[in-house]
């Protein structure tokens, strides 16, 4: 399917370069966007009612108990509403007070004082491995989530991202051990106004600016994985990192902390923010400006070691991306627009669902990966793909990464040169030959996030990555959308996911033999009579096959040899077969 890892290297750099070049998003740090900045903060009534509380219980607390503390919510609650958008999970940070007892004291009050009801407060463990550096009390009130923690702040030995000390800070303090100065803002609910104790948060949010609150070695060092909190923040808001910030993250001390330090589930929990976000093109530019790629896109040694070829070019996954979102969107301002468009119906997916544009954009990401295979200790061969996402990401299957990306380039390799002038498309016709290759399960399978039409179009951006922008990736786009435009034609896309109109009982029953291999084999003739008669119904089915039979047409053998793509028909019979079995005779 795929061109060799040198071969990739050198063919890619033509494209690569008109993409730095020409391609506004793929220029080094593209110019920063200076955001709309709400001179205050406007409270939902909802958020009004919270902060009204919040501001009479701390005098309860005080009256009654003796407790003196203080109230402000931080973070991207703060960032987001001076933004202007919306944002239903709310931190708030207690002066010299830990969060359970706060909360468990709050909802008293609420109780008993107020007759409102609030959830159960739940504890949230310290967890540092993820981010979870201090116990946290969580609940909710007026659909709002709340989280609450004390102000404080840490000191972190020289090899661990996990701090050595932990202890009540001033909001100062508390606001320098965070990742970027617009993440630092407070919200004071007590004198309702916004408290930017850095000095730059507010600036740095009116003129899209990431920068980090302490000189960003310090911060870097202290946690790496602000490095990528950074990089997100930066393609989310299409701010621009300065150049300090940059240098550091390049830095190769900083660089191989992130493989040290920083657990893999936190890495690939970011990367699969970023690849969710508005702009994830930005972001894979970004991790590519920086240098990141290696140390986010990491394979155990113990793997990479038995690879069948080394990794190709890291820029090649740039191109990926890139070329996806100029197919994707190609009126954005920041898209370089094909000369010819790809059929609508190869987007409609990717475009409609949010969880396709991110898995695409991930494999997008891996593509340096595809192609390569690796033996395990029992010899069994995986893809790299697989291993990256699994070992290297700790992604999972979530969003169908582990087995949804991995199915796109096993459909990438099985439509490669996808044209309808092709021997394979003649027989057994062509209604039947491109019918199969549609319900193949590596080209389309619901359940596991395959669609057929998303399939090709992610063929698609493979077989452009190393044609460029001139007549051959013309002509590979005009090869897809008449094939496209053919399915349709045809009537196939509505067939994709018909059923056999025969089960396996069926099947027995008709020909009266037992269940077997050639029930899986007769079930993917009877797929293929469908296929080739649309209109058909089951009767007519039925006659058809016991014509076939009595006629000694069936071989087993033969048929089990020449039924291609036929994979998900027999197992859909491996139900109806065993059902069979259990049939009286």
């Amino acid at each position: 399917m795929f061109l060799n890892s040198r071969l990739l290297r050198t063919s890619h750099i033509k494209f690569y370069r008109t993409l730095r070049l020409e391609h506004p998003n793929c220029r080094r740090m593209a110019a920063r966007i200076a955001p709309q900045v709400h001179k205050e903060i406007r409270l939902t009534d909802a958020e009004d009612k919270l902060c009204n509380l919040l501001d009479e219980f701390t005098q309860h607390l005080k009256e009654e108990e003796g407790i003196v503390t203080a109230c402000r919510i931080n973070g991207g609650w703060v960032r987001d509403k001076l933004l202007g958008h919306d944002c239903n999970d709310v931190d708030i940070c207690l002066a010299d007070m830990m969060g359970i007892p706060f909360v468990e004291r709050f909802v008293a009050f609420l109780s008993e004082k107020k007759h409102l009801p609030v959830h159960k407060v739940t504890k949230i463990e310290s967890n540092p491995d993820q981010s979870k550096h201090l116990e946290t009390a969580r609940t909710s009130l007026f659909d709002i989530d709340l989280d609450f923690v004390n102000l404080r702040s840490e000191e972190y030995a020289e090899h661990s991202r996990i701090p050595t000390e932990v202890k009540f800070g001033t909001p100062l303090e508390d606001a320098l051990r965070r990742d970027i100065t617009i993440n630092t803002l407070f919200y004071n609910i007590h004198t309702r106004s916004v408290e930017d104790h850095t000095e730059k948060g507010l600036d740095d949010l009116r003129n899209g600016i990431i920068r980090t609150p302490l000189p960003p070695l310090q911060t870097f060092r202290d946690d790496p994985l602000r490095v990528i909190r950074c990089v997100r923040f930066a393609s989310r808001l299409g701010f621009e990192m300065i150049p300090e910030l940059q240098d550091a993250a390049r830095d190769q001390a900083i660089q191989q902390a992130l493989a040290s330090k920083i657990s893999r589930e936190r890495i690939g929990e970011e990367l699969d923010k970023m690849m969710k976000g508005v702009e994830p093109l930005r972001a894979v530019q970004i991790i590519h400006d920086l240098s990141l790629y290696h140390s986010i896109f990491q394979i155990p040694a113990e793997i990479s070691s038995v690879a069948s070829a080394a990794v190709a070019a890291s820029e090649l996954s740039l191109t990926a991306c890139t070329i996806l979102h100029n197919l994707l969107s190609p009126s954005s301002p920041k898209a370089q627009k094909p000369a010819i468009l790809p059929h609508p119906t190869l987007l409609v997916h990717a475009l409609n669902d949010k969880g396709t544009k991110a898995r695409f954009f991930m494999a997008a990401s891996l593509f340096p990966f595809a192609g390569i295979t690796y033996k395990d200790h029992k010899q069994k061969v995986h893809p790299l793909v697989e291993a990256v996402i699994r070992e290297g990401l700790k992604l999972g299957n979530k969003n169908y990464y582990l087995d949804g990306i991995q199915a796109l380039y096993d459909a990438a390799a099985i439509t490669k040169g996808l044209s309808l002038n092709e021997d394979r498309f003649r027989m057994p016709s062509e209604r039947v030959a491109i019918g199969l290759l549609l319900r193949h399960t590596k080209v389309h399978k619901p359940t596991s996030g395959s669609h057929w039409s998303s399939s090709l179009l992610f063929s698609l951006v493979c077989e452009l990555v190393p044609l460029g922008n001139g007549q051959e990736a013309e002509k590979c786009i005009q090869r897809y959308n008449a094939f496209t435009s053919r399915v349709e034609g045809l009537g196939l896309d509505k067939l994709v996911d018909a059923r056999p109109l025969l089960n396996g009982n069926e099947i027995i029953s008709v020909t009266g033999g037992k269940p077997g291999p050639q029930t899986a084999v007769m079930l993917a003739k009877v797929v293929e009579w469908q296929l080739e008669h649309p209109d058909g119904d089951k009767d007519a089915c039925i006659s058809w096959l016991k014509e076939e039979h009595s006629s000694g047409r069936f071989s087993v053998q033969e048929l089990t040899e020449s039924t291609s793509g036929a994979k998900r028909i027999q197992a859909e019979s491996r139900g109806s077969s065993k059902k069979a079995k259990r049939a009286p005779q």
